[in-house]
């Protein structure tokens, strides 16, 4: 774990909810469902990582900037929490990762030209299906 994903997930808010799913009569009586808050713009993050970040966080992002993780998978407190602060800490250290740049193709000759030549087959083909007059 690096330093930026240390500082996150130490300025990230927790809050327990009540959850859904798996947990019988323990999840009517128990908030064990995490929502962890964190205010990105806290972190001062490069203008790159932040629009990678905003990207990958999608509608987990809100308009001031937050982004909110809710993880209701496990019957416990503590699991949820660490699952909360596990996909947290995996986002950032993907918002990081700059993409590698696209190198452009090169054809040679021969190769536009037989492009042209399929496009011109392709052509011929389309105008053939126009309207018969007899």
């Amino acid at each position: 774990m690096d330093e930026l994903t240390a500082r996150a997930l130490a300025s990230a808010e927790e809050s327990f909810i009540a959850a859904s799913g798996p947990g019988g009569q323990n999840v009517n009586k128990v908030a064990t469902a995490v929502q962890l808050r964190l205010d990105v713009f806290a972190l001062r993050l490069d203008p790159a990582v932040f629009r990678r970040l905003k990207a990958l966080a999608g509608s987990r992002m809100t308009a001031k900037g937050e982004i909110v993780i809710a993880a209701r998978r496990f019957r416990t407190q503590e699991m949820n929490r660490e699952d909360a602060r596990t996909r947290l800490a995996e986002l950032i250290e993907q918002a990081q990762v700059e993409p590698k740049k696209r190198a452009k193709s090169r054809v040679n000759r021969v190769g536009k030209e037989q492009r042209i030549k399929a496009k011109k087959a392709r052509a011929t083909v389309k105008a053939g299906r126009g309207k018969v007059d007899w």
